[in-house]
C-alpha cells in the first residue's frame, strides 16, 4: 500500500492530507488565529467548585473556564477516588493539561496526569507505569521494549521519577533511538517542572508542537513513504525536527515547489468538499447519509440506485460491505467523534452480518483515534465509540446556516406567509396605523401576491387598513418584518 503526506502551508493556516493509493484518508486543519490546546499544560486558578457533579471549573486563560473531573486529579495509587472539595478549593492553583479542546459551548477538559510524547514515548512524570501500545501485538517484541526501557533508565542513572507508555511508532525501534527519546523527554520536563514553580496563574506552561511538526512525530509509521511540503521555510523547520529526533525518515522528505496547489494535484480539495456534505456516494450505487448532532453522530445506509444481478439478500450484503469500508474512512476523514450510530440495510443472514461486523472491525485498526465497537442492537444498529479529542473538519470549516439557525431545513415561503398574518394582526390589535408594510424574501412576496392574494384582501377587509409589499434581496427565506405607515 503506498501512502504519502501532503502538507500545504499559508500565512492563515497549515493543512495535512493523508493520502493512500492516491485515496484521501485524513485531513488536519489548523488555522493560525485558532490553533489547538490539547496536551498544552497550564497553570490554571480553580474558579468553581462543584460537588454535585465531582468536578471543578479551572481559569487556565481561554474565553471559557475549563472543566476537570475528580478522577483526573492525581491521588494515591490504588485509593478511590476522593470528594471533589477535598481535593481542589476556589482559588487553588492547578497544573493541568488539556485533553480536549472547547467545541461548541462546552470548555476544554483537563487533568492533571501530564504526559508528554515523543517519537516512541509519551513520558508520564506522575505514575511509575511502564506501558506498552495495544497495536504492538507480539509478545517478544512487547517484552524487548520493556527491557530496553528498564536498561535506558539503569544506564542514565536517572532518578526514575516518572512512568513511560511505549507508542506504536516503537515497534523494531533500536535501544539508540529510545535512549535519545528518553533524554530528550527528561530535559523537556526539567524545562516544564522548573516552570511550574515560577509561573503564575492562569498561564501556559507548555505548548504542544505546531501541526506539521506534530504530523511527524504522531502520523508517520514505515510505510510512509513520503511526506511533501509546498513551503520551503516549514520543510527546513521540519528538516531540522527530523534530523534530531527522527533521522531515519530524513530520506522521506520532499519539498514541492510546483506552481499547482499541491492539494489540486491529489484531488485534496475535491475530496474535502465531499466530506462536509451529507450525502455520500458509494460504488455500486448505495449511497449512505451522515448526520452529526451534539449527542451522537448517526450514518443511514442506503442501497440507491444498486439492484444487484442476483437475490436481493446478496445486493444488501454487498451493499453493506461497501459501506463498512467507506464509514471507517469517513470517520477518519470528518474527524467523527463521541458515540456514533450505524444503520446498515437489515440483513436476513447471520453470516451476512459477522462479515459486515467484521470487516468494519478491520478498518477501524488504522485509525489512529481510538475505536471501539460496541456491537449490534436489538433494533439491528450497529454501536461504536471513536475518541474525540479535537473539532470534527466540519466545526473547524463551518458555522451553522444564518438562514436556518443550523436545523439543516428552512420553513416554506407558505408558512413564513401564514406568519407574516398573524403578525400583521397582533400589530392591528395593538397600535393605530394608516396601512403595513411587509419586507420580505422575493419567493415570500410572490406567494403574498399570487397564491395567498385571496387571503390578503380577507385580512386587509378584517382589519380596515391596507397592507403593501416590499421585496428586500438581502433577507433569507425565513426573515420579514412589518411596517406601520
Amino acid at each position: 500500500m503506498s501512502e504519502e503526506i501532503l502538507i500545504n502551508i499559508t500565512p492563515m493556516e497549515s493543512r495535512v492530507a493523508v493520502v493512500e493509493n492516491g485515496v484521501l484518508q485524513e485531513v488536519h486543519v489548523e488555522r493560525t488565529q485558532r490553533r489547538g490546546i490539547v496536551g498544552n499544560i497550564y497553570k490554571g486558578k480553580v474558579v468553581r467548585v462543584l460537588p454535585g457533579m465531582q468536578a471543578a471549573f479551572v481559569d487556565i486563560g481561554l474565553e471559557r473556564a475549563a472543566f476537570i473531573h475528580a478522577s483526573e486529579i492525581s491521588q494515591r495509587e490504588g485509593s478511590a477516588i476522593e470528594p471533589i472539595s477535598a481535593l481542589v478549593h476556589d482559588g487553588q492553583s492547578l497544573v493541568v493539561q488539556v485533553t480536549k479542546d472547547p467545541i461548541g459551548t462546552k470548555g476544554a477538559r483537563l487533568t492533571t496526569h501530564l504526559s508528554i510524547p515523543s517519537r516512541y514515548l509519551v513520558y508520564m512524570p506522575r505514575t511509575r507505569h511502564v506501558g506498552i501500545s495495544l497495536k504492538i501485538e507480539g509478545e517478544a517484541e512487547r517484552e524487548r521494549l520493556k527491557q530496553v526501557v528498564a536498561e535506558c533508565v539503569a544506564k542514565e542513572g536517572i532518578e526514575q521519577a516518572g512512568g513511560f507508555i511505549l507508542r506504536t511508532a516503537a515497534e523494531g525501534a533500536g535501544a539508540d533511538e529510545i535512549l535519545a527519546d528518553i533524554r530528550y523527554l527528561h530535559r523537556l520536563w526539567g524545562q516544564i517542572a522548573a516552570q511550574m514553580q515560577t509561573a503564575e496563574a492562569p498561564s501556559v506552561i507548555y505548548e504542544d508542537l505546531p501541526l506539521a511538526l506534530r504530523t511527524l512525530r504522531d502520523l508517520v509509521h514505515p510505510g510512509i513513504e513520503k511526506i511533501r511540503i509546498d513551503s520551503r521555510e516549514t520543510f527546513q523547520k521540519v528538516g531540522q525536527f527530523v534530523a534530531e529526533l527522527m533521522p531515519e525518515i530524513a530520506d522521506r522528505l520532499e519539498h514541492y515547489p510546483g506552481e499547482r496547489p499541491i492539494f489540486d494535484l491529489y484531488g485534496v480539495e475535491d475530496e474535502i468538499q465531499k466530506a462536509l456534505e451529507r450525502k455520500v456516494l458509494l460504488k455500486s450505487g448505495g449511497y449512505l447519509i451522515i448526520d452529526p448532532a451534539e449527542a451522537m453522530t448517526t450514518i443511514d445506509v442506503n442501497t440507491g440506485a444498486f439492484v444487484g444481478h442476483r437475490t436481493l439478500e446478496e445486493t444488501i450484503f454487498k451493499t453493506n460491505l461497501e459501506a463498512a469500508m467507506a464509514i471507517a474512512r469517513q470517520l477518519r476523514l470528518r474527524n467523527l467523534g463521541g458515540i456514533i450510530i450505524i444503520d446498515f440495510i437489515d440483513m436476513e443472514d447471520e453470516e451476512h452480518r459477522r462479515q459486515v461486523l467484521r470487516t468494519l472491525e478491520k478498518q477501524v485498526e488504522r485509525d489512529h483515534a481510538k475505536t471501539n465497537i460496541i456491537g449490534i442492537t436489538e433494533l439491528g444498529l450497529v454501536q461504536m465509540t471513536r475518541k474525540r479529542t479535537r473539532e470534527s473538519l466540519e466545526q473547524v470549516l463551518c458555522e451553522p446556516c444564518s438562514a436556518c439557525q443550523g436545523r439543516g431545513k428552512l420553513k416554506t415561503a407558505e408558512t413564513i406567509c401564514y406568519e407574516i398574518f398573524r403578525e400583521i394582526l397582533r400589530e392591528a390589535r395593538a397600535f393605530q396605523a394608516e396601512a403595513y408594510l411587509v419586507l420580505a424574501n422575493q419567493k415570500v412576496v410572490d406567494r403574498l401576491l399570487d397564491e395567498e392574494s385571496g387571503n390578503v384582501a380577507d385580512l386587509e377587509a378584517f382589519i380596515g387598513r391596507t397592507i403593501k409589499f416590499q421585496v428586500e434581496r438581502e433577507y433569507s427565506q425565513e426573515q420579514y418584518d412589518v411596517v406601520l405607515l
